[in-house]
């Protein structure tokens, strides 16, 4: 009897979500992997404007001693929406939450992966819009050997990447502070 290969076992599920029901799969999906996991979650996000719950899950996620990281663009496309994305790094970074700017360009990937065993990839950005009022779709894919080449283009992405350190986001200007929270009034319309 053959050994079955790694690439030939585990599970890699589609699933979608869409603002029609109350039930918000996209956002299940990434709050259960944050709190499952135990050794690492790491993030590919465009644009960062989460609710209270995930910011929640993430920082407590990093208190407990998970590696927790995000990469986001270091040059956006959309000006207004990079500014609210950079209003959740001074919480998130003094949580204990890694975040890290794209240098080279723009990101538009939307992952995740865990602890060297689960991963999703889609088209559900880490903000209000894809989580609540859009009709997304994504793969779950567990114990599969997709899930390694996810944490490897990570990894790729991360050494192009500049981490954002605390300093720096106490170093934001009271202007780009007070645009950050005022734009995150109106982010859903965004």
């Amino acid at each position: 009897v053959r050994p079955i290969a790694k690439e030939e076992r585990g599970i890699v599920l589609p699933y979608s979500d869409h603002p029609l029901d109350s039930e918000f799969v996209g956002e299940s999906v990434y709050i259960n992997l944050i709190n499952s996991a135990q050794k690492y979650i790491y993030f590919f996000t465009p644009y960062l404007i989460i609710d209270n719950e995930v910011v929640t899950a993430l920082i407590l996620a990093a208190k407990r001693g998970v590696d927790v990281r995000i990469i986001t663009p270091g040059i956006p496309d959309k000006k207004m929406i990079f500014l609210v994305t950079q209003s959740y790094y001074p919480q998130l970074v003094e949580g204990g939450v890694q975040i890290f700017q794209y240098r080279p360009g723009f990101v538009h990937a939307k992952c995740a992966v865990c602890d060297d065993k689960i991963a999703t990839v889609g088209t559900i950005n880490l903000d209000y819009r894809s989580l609540y009022l859009h009709f997304e779709c994504g793969v779950f894919i567990y114990n599969n050997s997709e899930v390694d080449k996810v944490e490897r283009d990570f990894q790729q992405t991360l050494a192009k990447s500049h981490k954002v350190t605390l300093m720096e986001v106490k170093k934001q200007t009271l202007a780009t502070k007070i645009s950050g929270q005022v734009l995150r009034l109106i982010a859903p319309l965004m």
